[in-house]
């Protein structure tokens, strides 16, 4: 089996989130893309949405596509740090599987300030998705493909404040702008 790790806080996830992982599973022929919301991201100061309610747009999300695969790998209360989300997923593969690792080409040009790096850079292959204005140099013994993707360049901070601002964003799914406003998500803030 060939399957890709594609982690992040997804918050929230969105229609270019999903074009990646459609373009990365038919260019590498992958048969699981294993979408993995951070919990406790080291890198980000805070989420603006609870796990339980990103990790449900992202089951949402998965749904157009049999090969996307949501996960609760990384929730608790631990810090998600990719070194320990590759050594669970591996743990789980079997002899002979192949585990590649999705990322934004903004998120691997700081791949030397991640916990453990040099273990994390063995570990896996990086389908590095070229993003407009991010460059990045590969480190040494790292294992990188690019993925030339045409997903549109959209933040999910851009969506958010979208959402905040009362607009409806296009980048969204139905179900998961049905979701958003159900729960009542990324509303503008009392004035």
């Amino acid at each position: 089996m060939r399957l890709a790790i594609f982690g992040g806080t997804f918050d929230p996830i969105h229609k270019a989130h999903l074009m990646v992982a459609e373009e990365a599973a038919d260019q590498f022929h992958l048969d699981r893309v294993l979408f993995i919301p951070a919990a406790h991201p080291p890198h980000k100061s805070g989420t603006h949405t609870p796990f339980e309610h990103r990790y449900r747009m992202v089951e949402l999300a998965c749904a157009c596509d049999p090969r996307f695969l949501p996960s609760r790998l990384e929730d608790g209360t631990e810090r998600s740090y990719s070194y320990h989300t590759i050594e669970r997923v591996k743990a789980s593969l079997a002899p002979g599987d192949d585990l590649l690792f999705v990322i934004g080409a903004d998120a691997f040009a700081e791949i030397r300030t991640w916990y453990r790096t040099e273990d994390v850079l063995r570990m896996v292959t990086f389908l590095v998705v070229t993003r407009p204005g991010h460059d990045y140099d590969v480190p040494e013994g790292a294992r990188v493909v690019r993925l030339d993707t045409l997903a549109l360049p959209v933040s999910s901070s851009e969506i958010r404040q979208t959402l905040a601002a009362g607009e409806e964003s296009p980048h969204l799914t139905a179900e998961v702008a049905a979701y958003i406003r159900e729960h009542g998500l990324y509303r503008p803030a009392a004035r």
